[in-house]
């Protein structure tokens, strides 16, 4: 009884050999709790191992020729963005905000002289009003251009040149611009000149500081009034600029040499370029201060008879052909001259 008791008791708490049966052989069981822990603790061995080499391979790090290779990619799509971007930024204030133009000859000197860049706002006209003594580039009117000059270039460079005006980087050469002063608006009055050799703009006498010293304002006599939707423009040097009074023939009354609006690429309103003569142009202040607008004219002339040199002053102006020549600013930029 005792050795049964214990046999009992030992088999139940150690997991010792029994007989489970009469004749049977004695065989070992591990308690039930044991072999439950067991089995949980083999499947997850089994799992974390399964996890762990996936994460090993993830934190190995990359072979050196292949982080090379995908830094060298990432540079590479970064610089092509760039340049998207800034081609795209080009090409819109291009279009709709500011292109710039270069000036070759003289006919606008001082206040733009040969070699000399400038920006033009392309929101005047448009947002902004054409003022009286704005200087502005536009397309030639008709025939004020004869020859153009077109620069010289190898196949190679032409071909860079032409990409990058393209893209508003660099002007072209269609030779087909010219930049001038206004010096009448549509329905103005302009008259030269008064007996002391000034312009009469609605019959007030104008002062112009920016005329090329030694030069009168004009050489030739002319009386018109500026047609609707188009500006009287004239350039600074006088005796060297192909402008208005040039090309008013042969009706010599304003029709013809007044330039229509809508050909008026925008206002110059920088020169930028050489860096040591940056300066902002903007219309003189006093020059136009007096002139009424055409809807406030009395109709009475101010003080300051025509000058008549001989001549009837209210005569159509003399056929002579004068010894002038227009700056021409081509679209892009690139400036000629005739």
């Amino acid at each position: 009884m005792t050795d049964r008791s214990q046999g009992g008791q030992d088999a139940s708490d150690s997991g010792r050999d029994v007989p489970v049966g009469p004749g049977a052989s004695r065989q070992w069981m591990p308690p039930p709790e044991t072999f439950s822990v067991q089995s949980s603790q083999t499947a997850e061995n089994a799992r974390r191992g399964d996890q762990a080499e996936p994460d090993q391979r993830r934190d190995r790090p990359p072979a050196a020729g292949h982080g090379i290779l995908a830094s060298l990619l990432i540079f590479l799509r970064e610089v092509v963005i760039v340049v998207v971007l800034a081609v795209v930024l080009s090409l819109i204030l291009k279009t709709w905000f500011v292109q710039s133009f270069w000036i070759p000859s003289g006919s606008m000197n001082n206040t733009l002289v040969k070699d000399d860049r400038v920006s033009v706002s392309k929101l005047t006209p448009g947002v902004f009003e054409l003022g009286r003594g704005d200087i502005v580039v536009f397309e030639d009117p008709g025939q004020w251009l004869a020859d153009t000059v077109t620069p010289e270039q190898g196949p190679v460079a032409s071909k860079i040149n032409s990409a990058l005006a393209w893209v508003g980087l660099l002007p072209n050469d269609e030779g087909n611009h010219l930049i001038k002063r206004v010096v009448g608006l549509p329905g103005d009055h302009v008259k030269c000149c008064t007996a002391d050799g000034r312009l009469l703009v609605n019959d007030v006498p104008i002062t112009e500081p920016y005329v090329y010293p030694g030069d009168d304002p004009s050489d030739i006599p002319f009386d018109i009034t500026v047609p609707a939707g188009k500006v009287w423009v004239m350039g600074d040097h006088r005796s060297d600029s192909k402008d208005s009074r040039y090309n008013d023939a042969p009706g010599n009354d304003g029709v013809n040499g007044s330039v229509p609006i809508d050909h008026v690429v925008g206002r110059a309103f920088a020169v930028v370029w050489p860096l040591s003569k940056l300066t902002w142009l903007g219309a003189p202040s006093n020059t136009f201060a007096r002139v009424p607008a055409v809807g406030e004219l009395t109709g009475t002339p101010t003080s300051g008879a025509p000058a008549t040199s001989g001549a009837n002053p209210t005569s159509a102006p003399s056929t002579a052909t004068p010894t002038v020549r227009g700056t021409v600013a081509t679209a892009g930029g690139r400036a000629t001259t005739p």
